[in-house]
C-alpha cells in the first residue's frame, strides 16, 4: 500500500488554518459523572467558543441526539450521527494530511483504548476505532489505513516543516506496539505524516493514563518554537519529568536546521478527584474506574488552536491567569478564551483531546 509520503501528503501543522474542527458528544456514565450532564454543560461552551471561528462538527449517537440538538444548536455547528466509545476525538479520528494541490486525506490509525489487553482504559473500543473511516467517508476523502500500528493524535505534535514531537513513554509503551522497534516506529511516523526528523522527550505529564501523551506536555507554536510544561516546585514529581524534557530540547535542532527555542508554561497545583465526585461516577468493571485521591493529569499546554484564536483550560488555580497571560503573549494575533475544564479533566483529558482539526483545503 502507498503512504502519504510516496503520494506527496503531509501532515501540516495546527497553527495552520482550518476548514472545520471534529468533536464526539460525551455520555459515557464511568468516565463523565452524574450521567456526563457536568462534561456537557463545558463541552457546550468548548463547542461554542470554536464555533465563533470555524466550524464544527459534532459526532452524536442516536440515543442522544435531541439532547445533543437542544444543547448544541447554534450557527457553525452541524451534528452527524454516528457511534462510538467515548468521546476523544483527537485520539480515534483521522489524522488529516494535504498536498500542495489543494487535496486532502486523512491517515486511520489502529486504535485499542490507549493500550488494549496490556494497560488499555477500557475493554470494548471496536467502534471508537472506527470513527476515523466513518468521518473520511463522509468528507468523501481518501484514506490511508494501518491495521498493524497503533497510535492517537494525541501522541504526536508537528510543525508542518518536516519535525515531529513525541514521548517515548507513550509510543514506546508496551501496550502500542511492541513488535517494532524505535527505528521502525520512527520509519513508520515519518512515511505516514511525511516528515523528515522526530524529536523524541522521555516523558510526559504525571500519572497521565493515555501513557503520557505528548499534547498533554509540549507542542509547537510555530516552526522552530516549542512550548513545555514544566514544573518548578522540585518537591513535585512532575518536576523530574519537566527537566528531562527540557533537557532533551536543548541544543535540539528541526528538519529544518533551526534551533528548537524553548518556552517555559506554568503548571497548576497538583488536581486530585474529590470523594463527592468519585460518587457520582458508574464503576464499570470493564473500564479503568476513576477514585477518590486519585491525581489527575492536569495541564495548560492541552490547549486547541484555531483560526485567530486559542482555546485553553482553566483549573480555578491561581496560576490560570498567568498561563493565559503567557499564550497571549506567545500568540499576539489571537484571541486566548479560558474555559474551566474541570469536569473534562475528571475524565482523563482536555480540550485539545476533544478536538481534531480539518484543515482548510489549498487553492490550486
Amino acid at each position: 500500500m502507498r503512504d502519504p509520503r510516496n503520494d506527496n501528503f503531509y501532515m501540516p501543522g495546527e497553527f495552520e488554518l482550518h476548514e472545520k474542527t471534529y468533536m464526539l458528544f460525551p455520555f459515557r456514565k464511568d468516565v463523565w459523572r452524574l450521567n456526563a450532564k457536568p462534561a456537557r454543560i463545558v463541552f457546550k461552551e468548548i463547542v461554542s467558543s470554536i464555533a465563533k471561528y470555524e466550524k464544527v462538527v459534532v459526532g452524536v449517537r442516536k440515543k442522544d441526539f435531541n439532547e445533543a440538538t437542544s444543547l448544541l444548536s447554534q450557527p457553525n455547528v452541524e451534528l452527524y450521527v454516528m457511534e462510538y466509545d467515548d468521546c476523544w476525538m483527537r485520539d480515534v479520528g483521522p489524522t488529516f494530511v494535504i498536498n500542495d494541490e489543494g487535496d486532502i486525506r486523512g491517515v486511520d490509525w489502529k486504535f485499542n483504548a490507549w493500550g488494549g489487553d496490556f494497560d488499555g482504559l477500557y475493554d470494548y473500543y471496536e467502534n471508537d476505532d472506527k470513527v476515523a473511516k466513518v468521518i473520511l467517508e463522509k468528507e468523501k476523502l481518501k484514506r490511508y489505513r494501518l491495521d498493524d500500528f497503533v497510535l492517537e493524535g494525541g501522541s504526536i505534535h508537528v510543525d508542518g516543516e518536516g519535525t515531529a514531537l513525541v514521548t517515548e513513554a507513550c509510543l514506546l509503551s508496551k501496550g502500542r506496539n511492541p513488535h517494532l522497534s524505535k527505528e521502525e516506529i520512527e520509519n513508520r511516523l515519518k512515511a505516514y505524516l511525511n516528515i523528515e526528523k522526530i524529536i523524541w522527550l522521555p516523558r510526559g505529564i504525571y500519572l497521565d493514563e493515555t501513557n503520557e501523551h505528548i499534547d498533554n506536555v509540549a507542542c509547537f507554536i510555530k516552526p522552530g518554537e516549542i512550548l513545555l510544561a514544566y514544573q518548578e516546585d522540585k518537591n513535585d514529581p512532575q518536576h523530574e519529568l519537566s527537566k528531562a524534557s527540557y533537557e532533551a530540547l536543548l541544543n535540539q535542532k528541526d528538519a529544518k536546521g533551526r534551533l528548537i527555542k524553548i518556552h517555559k508554561m506554568v503548571m497548576p497545583s497538583p488536581k486530585y478527584i474529590s470523594k463527592e465526585e468519585a460518587m457520582t461516577l458508574e464503576v464499570n468493571e470493564a473500564s479503568l474506574n476513576r477514585l477518590e485521591g486519585m491525581r489527575l493529569a492536569a495541564s495548560y499546554v492541552n490547549f486547541y488552536i484555531i483560526n485567530n484564536a486559542i482555546i485553553m483550560p482553566g483549573f480555578n488555580d491561581p496560576n490560570d491567569v498567568k498561563a493565559k497571560e503567557i499564550l497571549e503573549k506567545l500568540f499576539p494575533d489571537r484571541e486566548v478564551i479560558q474555559v474551566n475544564t474541570r469536569e473534562i479533566l475528571i475524565g482523563g483529558g482536555n480540550i485539545h483531546c476533544l478536538t481534531q482539526q480539518m484543515p482548510r483545503r489549498r487553492i490550486k
